[in-house]
């Protein structure tokens, strides 16, 4: 726990994002790169939340955490990705999270004029006792894996890429340090979360139907 406290409180996010966070900070990764639990504001004056950003010499490595059970099929161009449980007799819907974590990666573009051409690499991590099924990614930037894989993955990103050419480091400090403050602020948070149900509302989740309380639908739509 105080390993962790270096980088975030132990009660802040998923127990998923706080493990990928313990696993950076084994491997290494200095606690001052590692922003968790991101909300950054998009031009269009709303946020989105991000679960972890890692700034590295190479650029910004993105992640989105995913904790699903059962069987996941997906192909990068499609809008809904499919879950599969109790052998095939249970389906479920979600956004395809390779287009979630890219518009998470537009915003964070968005905040920085000063840094165009900064690679900005996209990590999906999928936690829980889960089976990637026919998945396909859309470019060398998108990394779909397991936790298992977080330590392989960041190191060969680290040993394959030359050094960013950063336009302002400090642009980049000030922002992410922004967005973490962020998620401290209820009135963002409770902004955010409102946009994310509002955005999930029309969108089919499961082949089944179910009756969502106000708080499960916010818990449910909380990292769209």
């Amino acid at each position: 726990m105080q390993l962790l406290e270096t980088v975030t409180p132990r009660n802040r996010g998923e127990w998923s994002e706080r493990k990928t966070v313990l696993k950076l900070l084994k491997m290494g990764i200095d606690p001052r790169e590692i922003f968790h639990d991101c909300y950054i504001r998009k031009a269009s004056g709303q946020y989105t939340q991000v679960d972890l950003v890692v700034a590295t010499r190479v650029g910004l490595l993105a992640f989105e955490i995913k904790d699903y059970s059962g069987w996941i099929f997906g192909h990068f161009r499609q809008r809904y990705w499919t879950q599969v449980l109790a052998y095939g007799r249970e389906k479920h819907r979600f956004y395809n999270p390779i287009m979630q974590n890219n518009g998470h990666i537009r915003a964070i573009r968005e905040n920085l004029p000063h840094n165009p051409g900064i690679p900005i690499y996209s990590i999906i991590v999928f936690f829980g006792n889960s089976k990637l099924k026919d998945v396909t990614i859309a470019s060398d930037n998108d990394y779909l894996i397991y936790p298992n894989e977080i330590k392989r993955t960041v190191n060969d990103i680290l040993l394959l890429n030359c050094d960013a050419k950063f336009g302002d480091k400090h642009e980049i400090m000030n922002v992410l340090t922004e967005a973490v403050n962020n998620g401290c602020n209820p009135a963002i948070v409770h902004s955010q979360m409102m946009t994310a149900a509002r955005a999930g509302s029309n969108h089919p989740q499961s082949c089944y139907s179910y009756s969502f309380s106000l708080f499960s639908l916010l818990r449910r739509f909380r990292r769209w």
